[in-house]
């Protein structure tokens, strides 16, 4: 009887030390437990902050990283309206302003962020789409939905008929000077395969250039609620266009032949020539700086639009635009006002 309580005892003992030795482990297991869980975290840490700092090691160039504090170093910017004596607040416009690109200042500025139609000044972003992703001398045929006679008899076009074959090249030589908006759909089928894929490229180039108050349904800017942009916006597509120097060769030219191949595989031409009055000799050159060309744009919506590559005495760039003036004299009257208070340089 005495032996069967001793090995009871002992027995009970055991168990006692068992579960001490289990609490003990226990307590060990979930230390070690938490410090590699420790370890892991700062690793995951380290590895984001790697990560991340590649990212932006990669990415510190591009626009959408640099804006608004980098990016906008290379950009003229302002928040509200400045005055420039000479101009009288753009009386005829709804908005306006002047561009110095060297000096990346806003010399003039009335409502640049007023949203509004461009109508036709929306082919400067047309063009630097298709300059970007096609090829000048690729050969383009005309589709029916491009050709001249699908449009009303009120909107301009080149004359473009359904067979014809040009070079990207000279659609957009028509594009710039002539205004087709026949052209615009041509070369918006060629590069995206239609208008509407082609329009979204267009939204991803504004967004890439911070265009942000800028919205397009088209290549061409025929008018559309949802179709829009501001003077500022259009500064800054524009500004990217005079990059590129196949752009600078289109709004520089004072006339353009396009040789072509008809339907029926008979050769002919079609001259292109710029729509803005500065180049046609409607009104008189402005007398403070030269005007080496832009794009203009016209709709009932949008009112008379212009927007123009200028330069000083100097050599020195700016671009000037005018949105949504009454009148083609009231739209001239202040662009001329504009450039003639560009200083010397």
């Amino acid at each position: 009887m005495k032996c069967t309580d001793k090995q009871k005892k002992r027995k009970r003992n055991i168990r006692k030390k068992r579960k001490r030795w289990a609490g003990v482990l226990t307590v060990i297991l979930v230390v070690l437990l938490a410090a590699l869980g420790g370890i892991c975290y700062k690793k995951a840490q380290e590895e984001t902050q790697t990560l991340v700092f590649e990212y932006e090691k990669e990415q510190y160039k591009k626009s959408l990283y640099r804006f608004p504090s980098l990016y906008a170093d290379e950009l003229c910017v302002a928040s509200q309206d400045i005055y420039l004596d000479g101009v009288s607040g753009a009386a005829g416009a709804r908005s306006a302003a002047l561009f110095d690109i060297n000096g990346k200042g806003v010399r003039f500025s009335k409502s640049i962020h007023e949203r509004l139609y461009p109508a036709s000044t929306t082919k400067i972003l047309t063009a630097l789409v298709a300059i970007k992703n096609g090829n000048l001398s690729d050969p383009v045929t005309i589709s029916q939905n491009a050709a001249a006679e699908s449009f009303a008899a009120d909107e301009q076009v080149c004359g473009l008929e359904a067979g014809d074959t040009f070079t990207l090249g000279d659609l957009l030589y028509g594009l710039i000077l002539n205004s087709g908006n026949d052209n615009a759909v041509a070369i918006a089928e060629h590069i995206a395969g239609s208008e509407e894929a082609f329009a979204n490229m267009m939204n991803e180039q504004a967004l890439e250039l911070m265009a942000t108050n800028s919205h397009f349904m088209n290549s061409n800017g025929l008018h559309h609620e949802e179709h829009y942009t501001t003077a500022y916006d259009l500064y800054l597509i524009f500004n990217e266009c005079i990059k590129h120097q196949e752009f600078l060769d289109m709004i520089s030219a004072s006339s353009y032949t396009a040789h072509f191949t008809k339907a029926d595989g008979t050769p002919a031409d079609m001259e292109f020539h710029p729509t803005n009055y500065y180049a046609s000799g409607a009104v008189p050159l402005p007398s403070g700086g030269t005007v080496i060309g832009g794009k203009t744009g016209t709709t009932d919506q949008a009112g008379n639009c212009l927007i123009l590559l200028d330069e000083d005495m100097g050599g020195n760039p700016y671009i000037s635009v005018v949105m949504g003036a009454e009148t083609k004299e009231a739209l001239y009257n202040d662009m001329t006002l504009m450039i003639d208070a560009i200083p010397a340089g």
